[in-house]
């Protein structure tokens, strides 16, 4: 039940046949470390083993409440399969790499040719296709990657990488199209290990890109991808995105996860019918939340018809894990007792 409320929430069902019916997700992280510590799975070792990694991400449902899994708690995985150092963190701290790959953009990264068989990229194919055969229906498995211009920032360095972007364009849009071969080569090896949708994350976000760079430099790399990813994709930047959202509405993209920065009317103006994912602020909701407060957003929320209904963003790591399955449980009573009214 809870993959098919999913899937329709993605693919512009949730509000079918004048019923809305939400579903309660993220396509990021939604790991804590209290939930690490109630189901026994926990960091650094849920990066880089899949048994681990599965087990976390399925906590996600059986434990959280979500309606879907997402095991990729991570952004370094695609920079350590092209061979970058990666620290994979600790308990309590996210994974990082100590530096760019690459020095100068008159460099091309080299895709290795055992990209998925390397342990960063391989780990997380693993984890998927435990999650799909052991979750079947239950719940929805979501895959993610990391767009152009995101690798853009890890191989190259975030400064050298925006400067090009201005300095050098050209440079920067040929790059881009070697990212896009990482990124749609490990979405579609998530898709055939099992993933029903896939995350697409590139942080082309107003403090770093603004929207006439992403008009110019990724509006067609993600109309690409849609093209060519053969499963819904979620796209997820973080931040204000209101000044771009119209942009992202043209690539077709299936659904866009907002940053509550955008303001919700802003955000459902600018979206028109692409279904939104996220908005719920993970400061002061689901870290620093109340019953009352967080009850009060769940509710706009739902007055606001969004499809899926979670994090803005990978939730921080010392949220209290009772915010997350509030939320869920308050969007599945919404369900309960929309269906109920419906009889």
């Amino acid at each position: 039940m809870s993959r098919e409320i999913f899937m329709n929430a993605m693919t512009g069902k949730a509000k079918a046949n004048g019923r809305y019916v939400p579903a309660c997700g993220s396509a990021v992280s939604m790991v804590t470390t209290e939930l690490m510590d109630k189901c026994g799975h926990a960091f650094p070792q849920a990066h880089v083993d899949a048994e681990t990694m599965a087990g976390l991400a399925m906590a996600g449902h059986t434990i959280t409440g979500f309606d879907n899994v997402m095991p990729v708690f991570s952004t370094r995985h695609e920079m350590a399969a092209l061979g970058a150092e990666v620290d994979w963190g600790r308990k309590n701290l996210m994974p990082d790499s100590k530096r760019a790959l690459l020095g100068s953009l008159d460099e091309d990264v080299a895709i290795p040719a055992d990209f998925l068989k390397r342990p960063a990229a391989k780990v997380i194919l693993d984890a998927v296709g435990l999650l799909k055969r052991r979750l079947g229906s239950d719940a929805a498995v979501v895959g993610k990657v990391f767009g152009p211009w995101t690798l853009g920032y890890d191989v190259y360095g975030v400064e050298g990488f925006l400067i090009g972007s201005l300095t050098e364009p050209d440079k920067v849009k040929r790059a881009m199209e070697k990212m896009l071969d990482v990124t749609l080569l490990f979405a579609r090896a998530q898709i055939e290990a099992g993933a029903d949708v896939i995350a697409l994350c590139d942080h082309c976000t107003r403090d770093l890109c603004s929207p006439e760079t992403y008009r110019d430099f990724l509006r067609e790399i993600h109309t690409r991808a849609v093209a060519e990813i053969p499963v819904p994709i979620v796209l997820h930047i973080c931040g204000n995105t209101g000044d771009r959202i119209a942009y992202i509405r043209e690539t077709k993209v299936a659904m866009f996860h907002y940053d509550s920065r955008t303001g919700i009317a802003k955000a459902l103006a600018e979206a028109a019918d692409m279904p939104l994912m996220g908005g719920t602020d993970n400061i002061s909701i689901v870290r620093n939340g109340t019953p009352e407060t967080i009850e009060a957003d769940i509710r706009e929320k739902l007055a606001s018809k969004i499809a899926i209904i979670g994090p803005e963003c990978a939730v921080p790591l010392d949220a209290p894990n009772r915010n997350l399955e509030q939320i869920a449980a308050g969007v599945k009573a919404f369900r309960r007792g929309a269906q109920a009214s419906s009889l």
